[in-house]
């Protein structure tokens, strides 16, 4: 079952496995009065499109699948299951006890997120006891849990299986079972998951009475793996699906792109429409221009396809148009309709069994069109998400040159759909990622890349994963901070989580801050001394008295000001490297003479330890014990690793200073002091792919870098020890081999490409060392040759050496030097081939030793080598080349 329902003046969609009556109003929702009246105290606008289908089979206590762009949303199901719990007859075949509730959430930011939200709609409810379950590796948590008295338990899959460990018996309560952000849970954590399932299966076959049992999973993603669950445990329940392209994907609609150039989409069209001529079916041609759909119909013509067309601009109706394309496949004529997006809702089609993308859609038009299909989609729960014997359905994407842009999205939705990806959507791909993350340069390095090593989702994040020099060395520890890199003093002063903090690195002997401090204090204490500033302005330094402190600020934000003359700016302590707000008129004019000592503030990284459970954030308990434990305090640390102002340490321990004695007690381990709450685990590649970032980061003119990185002369330096091996010295009172001269050295190596093989040859010739990079190059043949493109400007000492099954150009452009070393997918005839350096390109010309098509260029795939489409020569019975 399916139905279409107007929202305003958009038709929302809604796909149904059976009929739903929704509840559009607050007013008639099935929801008792006293949760409506705390919905409307907390300015809920809903029920949304989505809450009004899925409401109803929750409250009513159904087991439901929900599908939504809002499918992360806990209201999608909190409302419904409060109602459900305030309803007591439902519990009483429980024996001695009420029912539970379980909710399973992803991580424990969402688990949080959805126990602060039960806590706040408890007060409408007569009883409601939640409580948040969130288990670290310690064993003995598990056993001090107490959840007797509470109705609902809320969790992540990898805590319940902690807490199944110790006992069973929360399962054989279990009345109502939630997966929250179900295709994270069947994804991310599916072995847990799938854990979980087997011991509620277990626990309910084993339960007395006859309890009630609802499952409920919500998500914005169809999972197959939830098939299982669907089958196996839940009992014909509702599935509601407001997303066209998920629908699609769960009524087995099969995706299939087929790669081509843009000039002969119009040659593929015909061979598409070749079989499924031959297989009657209904078939949509659709495409976002008026002039294509009159070009594809008269191209269908001049073949002899017979064929209809529908646009803004054509003289008959959209009611005759479909009126005929469904008479000629019902007298077995095969049906093509050629259709401008813009008239695809109007038309009101849902029994195509076929669409082809002509031109590629937006992401609204793409649901659109599959949204012509839906009389076809699937109902029948299979374990693939596309099974031939069961599609009806098929779309057809045509994939050319100008698709580029849309890479990611074509891979998401093959990949969701598991349909067959075209190695050239990969090569695309590589070069779509590479364009984003020049995009991004600009922006922050990523902060989880550099706390762990890595970013889960560099596709989704805003922040760059390179290295820029312009930013992230702009500023850098001097020399004098960093003595002894196997042992600094540190005092952390704000902490951002439990291993990211900034603080200042402290001398052993006359600290320059504390010289500096006492001697600002003591200035400022004089009143005359206190000169307000008039005009404020960004990036200057000021002074600011907190009390009888003073600290040096810089401004970083100054928004308009206001009627009085002042404004609230924001600042930065450039010594503590905390932000703050503070009005205009407390900023003080700073002397020249304390502003002559640099910013102290660093920001230091404590290495080899992550979160538990893939978690991308530290749990607020570990933050709070680190934070209570180590702000304001000195620490003594091993530097592993710096970048700029960052500072990657290991082990950092907390000390106390005996001075009667003359000697320092170490206290705690950080790294350690975590591991022993059970909320984090180690995180032994840390280091090693920081070092890997630092090892692509771009040089620059090679007397820039050395200025960048050091004043001394590097001749002499011995290699520098493995920060891996010493890194695991948790003392930092051991001794270490590793002298300050070799981390210098193992510093600077990082910023030398991998081409250089010798320490020695990089010492002797630091001055000379440049950066080798690869030219852009575009390729096409012919039957007896092919030509590569090389894009290199006013190219300088060009060479090119040809062999059988090899060419290698090298040139200098702009003072670079750029080299290709191709090893070709077949043989040429060396002494014929030549290559001709012009002013922007260089042109080789390879003469193939057998005539023929070569389906690639290379052996193995190169991101900088691709197809030259401009210059390709058409052919029907060409297939589709790789562009490497």
């Amino acid at each position: 079952f399916q139905s279409f329902q107007n929202v305003g003046e958009e038709k929302s969609f809604v796909f149904l496995s059976k009929k739903i009556e929704p509840s559009s109003a607050l007013e008639t929702a099935p929801l008792f009065d006293g949760l409506k009246r705390e919905l409307v105290w907390n300015k809920f606008s809903g029920p949304t499109f989505t809450e009004s289908y899925c409401w109803p089979p929750i409250a009513r206590g159904y087991d439901v699948v929900v599908i939504s762009h809002q499918g992360n949303d806990p209201l999608l199901y909190i409302p419904p299951v409060l109602t459900l719990l305030q309803l007591e007859s439902d519990y009483q075949a429980s024996p001695n006890m009420g029912g539970v509730s379980l909710i399973l959430c992803p991580g424990w930011k969402k688990a949080q997120l959805v126990f602060d939200l039960l806590k706040t709609y408890r007060k409408a409810c007569r009883r409601l006891h939640p409580v948040l379950i969130i288990l670290g590796q310690n064993k003995e948590a598990a056993s001090q849990v107490e959840i007797r008295g509470c109705e609902v338990v809320v969790t992540t899959p990898h805590s319940l299986v902690r807490l199944l460990e110790h006992s069973t018996w929360l399962l054989c309560r279990l009345c109502h079972l939630v997966f929250d952000e179900s295709e994270v849970l069947f994804s991310d954590t599916a072995e847990q998951v799938f854990t979980i399932l087997d011991c509620y299966k277990k626990a309910t076959a084993q339960a007395q009475g006859n309890p009630p049992r609802q499952i409920i999973a919500v998500g914005t993603q169809w999972n197959k793996r939830i098939t299982p669950l669907i089958k196996e445990l839940m009992n014909d329940p509702y599935i509601v699906i407001t997303v066209i392209e998920e629908a699609a994907i769960f009524g087995n609609v099969q995706q299939v792109v087929q790669p081509c150039m843009n000039s002969s989409r119009t040659a593929e069209l015909l061979k598409i429409l070749d079989f499924t001529q031959r297989n009657l079916q209904k078939v949509l041609v659709c495409t976002d221009s008026i002039t294509e759909v009159d070009m594809i119909h008269k191209a269908l013509k001049s073949n002899s396809i017979v064929s209809l067309k529908k646009h803004k601009e054509s003289k008959c109706n959209a009611k005759c148009v479909l009126e005929r394309w469904r008479k000629m496949h019902s007298s077995g004529t095969p049906a093509v309709l050629v259709l401008a997006d813009d008239c695809l809702q109007p038309s009101g089609i849902t029994d195509a069994t076929c669409v082809i993308h002509f031109s590629f859609p937006s992401p609204g038009a793409f649901g659109q069109r599959l949204q012509c299909m839906t009389d076809n989609f699937c109902t029948v729960i299979k374990d693939s998400a596309v099974d031939q014997e069961h599609s009806k359905a098929k779309s057809v994407i045509l994939l050319t040159e100008n698709s580029s842009c849309h890479a990611l999205r074509i891979l998401h939705c093959l990949k969701h759909a598991e349909a067959e990806i075209p190695e050239e959507l990969h090569y695309s791909i590589a070069r779509v990622l590479e364009c984003e993350e020049n995009e991004k340069f600009s922006r922050p390095l990523c902060a989880s890349l550099k706390t762990f090593g890595i970013c889960r989702n560099r596709t989704a994040c805003p922040d760059r994963h390179r290295i820029n020099l312009s930013i992230d060395m702009a500023q850098n520890i001097e020399d004098e901070m960093i003595e002894t890199p196997e042992r600094v003093t540190i005092l952390p002063l704000f902490i951002v989580h439990a291993t990211n903090y900034f603080g200042r690195i402290v001398k052993k002997q006359k600290d320059p801050y504390t010289v500096l401090a006492k001697e600002m204090n003591d200035y400022f204490k004089v009143p005359g001394h206190r000169i307000s500033v008039n005009t404020v302005e960004k990036s200057v330094f000021y002074g600011l008295r907190e009390g009888a402190i003073c600290h040096r600020v810089q401004v970083v934000e100054t928004p308009a000001k206001d009627e009085e003359n002042v404004c609230e700016v924001t600042i930065k302590y450039i010594d503590e490297g905390r932000t703050s707000q503070v009005n205009s008129d407390q900023l003080l004019h700073l002397p020249a003479k304390f502003q002559t000592l640099p910013p102290q503030a660093v920001e230091i990284i404590v290495c080899r330890v992550k979160p538990i459970d893939n978690e991308a954030e530290w749990n607020p308990k570990v933050t709070d014990h680190i934070n209570h434990k180590i702000k304001g305090n000195l620490h003594h640390a091993k530097v592993v690793h710096t970048l700029g102002k960052t500072v990657w340490v290991d082990p950092m321990v907390g000390v106390t200073n005996l001075p009667m004695m003359k000697i320092w007690v170490n206290e705690y381990n950080i790294r350690s002091e975590i591991l022993s709450m059970g909320l984090g685990t180690d995180n032994p590649e840390h280091v090693a792919e920081i070092q890997k970032l630092c090892r692509q980061m771009p040089v620059l003119d090679h007397a820039e870098n050395l200025e960048h990185f050091t004043k001394e002369d590097t001749a002499g330096l011995e290699e520098a020890s493995n920060p891996q091996d010493t890194s695991i010295q948790e003392n930092p009172a051991e001794s270490c081999n590793t002298s300050y001269r070799e981390v210098k050295k193992m510093f600077l190596d990082v910023f030398f490409l991998d081409d250089v093989a010798q320490t020695k040859e990089a010492e002797d010739s630091t001055v000379h060392q440049q950066k080798i990079c690869h030219p852009q190059i575009k390729w096409f043949q012919d039957n007896a040759t092919v030509t590569l493109k090389v894009q290199i400007l006013r190219a300088a000492d060009g060479k090119c050496e040809f062999s059988k099954e090899k060419v290698v150009f090298s040139a200098y452009s702009e003072g670079r030097l750029y080299v290709a070393d191709l090893e070709l997918y077949q043989s040429v005839i060396a002494e014929k081939s030549t290559c001709v350096i012009k002013d922007t390109e260089a042109v080789i010309l390879l003469v193939k030793e057998k005539k023929g098509a070569w389906c690639k260029l290379l052996k193995n795939k190169d991101v900088h080598v691709s197809l030259d489409f401009e210059h390709w020569e058409d052919s029907e019975d060409e297939r589709p080349f790789t562009v490497g």
